[in-house]
């Protein structure tokens, strides 16, 4: 999902390569993928208390809109998470390849410790859609904060159960990845068991695993 900005919230500025490995010093290999990966960087929009007449609240006072335009079709994480570490706010990252768009978002959070800095959790992407795909309105929300949330709940792709906050959500998902990786060995390891006993225990897991990915997506 792409959402539609208010029009004085337009920033739409180039960000230099340079400028965002002064601030977060990539390796080589990640720089090397800047290269190859990626034709421009655009600060497309700030979404601040004045462009949205949203109050901050816990830290949370503007929200960042990166367009980048790809050389090619994938991006890797540790690319948008250089990204991510060179601006201390929240960054919403539209993702532009030929006539597609998708938008690609990390939950971030305000440091718990004195650093004043930001955590930089899971990374959510929507599907890639056809650059002609109406933009959604903004969800409604009563500040800075409250909004990045519910972006983010559109972004994270599964059922947000009543009441739950987005960090109980993304430790929800956090989990069920866990759950789907384990799946995925196992499933593995079943194919190639030749001992009757060993597949016996390995399909109890793989049942177990299923109805812990069931609960988890409900």
């Amino acid at each position: 999902m792409i959402f539609t900005y208010p029009q004085q919230a337009l920033f739409n500025r180039p960000v230099p390569k340079n400028k965002i490995y002064a601030h977060a010093k990539p390796r080589k290999s990640v720089k090397d993928k800047f290269v190859t990966q990626v034709s421009e960087i655009i600060w497309k929009y700030k979404l601040s208390p004045a462009t949205t007449n949203l109050p901050p609240r816990d830290g949370y006072s503007e929200i960042q809109v990166f367009e980048i335009a790809l050389r090619e079709q994938e991006l890797g994480n540790d690319v948008i998470n250089v990204i991510d570490k060179a601006i201390p706010y929240p960054i919403i990252f539209h993702l532009r390849y030929k006539n597609r768009i998708k938008g690609f978002a990390g939950f971030k959070r305000p440091a718990q410790d004195a650093s004043n800095g930001w955590v930089i959790e899971e990374y959510f992407e929507t599907p890639w859609l056809d650059h002609k795909t109406p933009a959604l309105p903004l969800p409604g929300a009563l500040d800075i904060k409250s909004l990045y949330e519910q972006i983010m709940k559109t972004y994270i792709g599964i059922p947000v159960r009543r009441g739950e906050s987005l960090e109980s959500l993304v430790e929800r998902v956090r989990l069920l990845k866990q759950c789907q990786r384990e799946l995925r060995a196992l499933e593995t390891k079943m194919n190639s068991e030749k001992q009757f006993n060993r597949k016996v225990d390995l399909n109890a897991h793989i049942r177990e695993l299923n109805h812990q990915i069931t609960v988890l997506t409900k």
